[in-house]
C-alpha cells in the first residue's frame, strides 16, 4: 500500500545563527532560529517521512528542550527517521518539498540539498524533489521574518 505524510515546519530569521537549509549552509547575513541547528527543510521532511506510516512527528522523538538535540546536526533527524520508516516496514518512494521564503535565493544550493537528503535517507538524489519560491512578499515570509517549508514523503508500507 502507498502511504503519504505531510510535514511543515516554520522557523524564523535571527542574527548570530547560520543558515542551514538541507544540510547546506547558506550564504545570509541572519540564520534560523532553533534548538538544533534549525534546518527547517531537513524537519519538514523528517515529519513527513513518520506522517506517511502514523509513527509521530519530530518532537515526539527530539523534544525541543532535550538539552541531546542542542545544536544537532538536522540531518542525523532525517537519517533517524527514515530508518524509523525502515524498521516499521516502510520504503521510501519519493520526498517533495516546497521552501517558502523571500530571501535568501536558494537556487544555486537546491541540487547539494537534494543530495545530502538523499544520502540522509539512504535513496537516490532522483527520488527528492526540493522547489523554492516566494510568498510575493506577503505574510511573515514576504516580510524576510523567517522560512516555511511544506514536505511529502510517499511510503510503500
Amino acid at each position: 500500500m502507498n502511504r503519504v505524510g505531510i510535514g511543515i515546519d516554520v522557523h524564523p530569521f535571527a542574527p548570530n545563527r547560520k543558515c542551514i537549509i538541507g544540510g547546506v549552509t547558506v550564504p545570509h547575513e541572519r540564520g534560523l532560529a532553533g534548538h538544533s541547528d534549525a534546518d527547517v527543510l531537513a524537519h519538514a521532511v523528517a515529519d513527513a517521512l513518520l506522517g506517511a506510516l502514523a509513527l509521530g512527528d519530530i518532537g515526539k522523538f527530539y523534544p525541543p528542550g532535550d538539552p541531546q538535540c542542542k545544536d544537532m546536526d538536522s540531518l542525523v533527524i532525517v537519517r533517524e527517521c527514515a530508518d524509523r520508516v525502515r524498521q516499521a516496514g516502510g520504503r521510501i518512494n519519493n520526498v517533495d518539498a516546497m521552501i517558502i521564503a523571500q530571501e535568501p535565493k536558494l537556487a544555486p544550493h537546491i541540487p547539494a540539498m537534494q543530495a545530502n537528503l538523499a544520502r540522509a535517507m539512504g535513496v537516490g538524489a532522483n527520488q527528492i524533489g526540493v522547489k523554492a519560491t516566494t510568498s510575493e512578499h506577503l505574510g511573515f515570509t514576504g516580510r524576510k521574518e523567517g522560512i516555511v517549508v511544506v514536505a511529502m514523503a510517499s511510503v510503500e508500507a
